[in-house]
């Protein structure tokens, strides 16, 4: 077995295709791996973290990634991240203003996904197909357009009266989703959702919330050969080497025969890859 390349591990890029094409990321190396399923590989952790903001040693990883001065600091690790209708960004109160007008102050897409069930979800609008194949979706459509960060928070907390906002990332690695009529759930909720809907629309104006009803389901399919019966994961801070044969890639795992791995959980570890 050959090492191939060693580095500071980052979340797989992916790509949207006929089955979506994935690329293992060490530093600036770029390792496409479809094209080793069904072989053996080995990923080698070497106990060093750097942080992904200030690259200084880290014993421990934050908010992947993130050494604790950072997590602190950085308005990307701020609470409103995972909650947005929590931005403070209008209180003057903002970790980084400037960060948050090229990230959050940005229009946005609501969603719907089916990674293990239906759910809704929130991003940039740039980070579409991204962000629900690193869910694991195996259908989604955009459903509203949005001009902040915040605005898509509230939305988002008005659908989640009736759909989920969570994965179950066990169900998706084992293919549990079944297929949905996208569009006729989107319009259903629509319906049902009108009253807060219109509320949100007089609150921030009608061009600040627009609904999406003219986007077909975009259908994704993953490079995997076999999905685990039961769900096995491997953490590197208990198992530094992780070795076996690649029986797939979802969302930003990597199933083996011995177990899967999340990627992103593992940025910025410093990680050798031997195939």
């Amino acid at each position: 077995m050959e090492s191939l390349g060693r580095g500071l591990l980052k979340k797989m890029a992916n790509r949207l295709d006929s089955t979506v094409a994935y690329a293992l990321r060490l530093g600036d190396a770029s390792f496409p791996m479809n094209g080793y399923l069904g072989q053996t590989i080995k990923l080698q952790y070497y106990g060093v973290i750097h942080c992904l903001q200030c690259g200084r040693k880290t014993n421990k990883s934050f908010s992947q990634g993130y050494c604790y001065p950072c997590f602190q600091k950085l308005a990307a690790c701020d609470l409103c991240i995972m909650r947005p209708e929590r931005c403070h960004y209008d209180q003057g109160t903002c970790r980084e203003p400037e960060w948050a007008d090229e990230f959050c102050m940005q229009p946005h897409i609501v969603y719907l996904a089916n990674s293990s069930s239906i759910k809704v979800g929130i991003t940039r609008i740039n980070q579409i197909p991204t962000r629900w194949i690193d869910q694991g979706a195996i259908q989604a459509i955009p459903i509203m357009r949005v001009q902040t960060r915040q605005q898509s928070g509230f939305v988002e907390v008005a659908f989640k009266n009736q759909v989920s906002d969570r994965t179950s990332w066990q169900a998706m690695l084992k293919n549990m989703a079944e297929p949905v009529d996208m569009e006729r759930r989107r319009d259903e909720l629509f319906q049902v959702l009108e009253p807060e809907l219109t509320a949100l629309e007089e609150r921030f104006g009608l061009q600040a919330l627009q609904k999406i009803t003219d986007v077909k389901t975009e259908d994704i399919n993953y490079p995997v050969l076999n999905y685990p019966e039961k769900v096995k994961s491997v953490n590197f801070d208990k198992q530094p080497i992780v070795e076996g044969q690649l029986q797939g890639i979802k969302g930003q795992y990597l199933i083996f025969d011995i177990g899967v791995i999340n990627i992103r959980k593992f940025t910025s570890y410093e990680v050798e890859f031997y195939a």
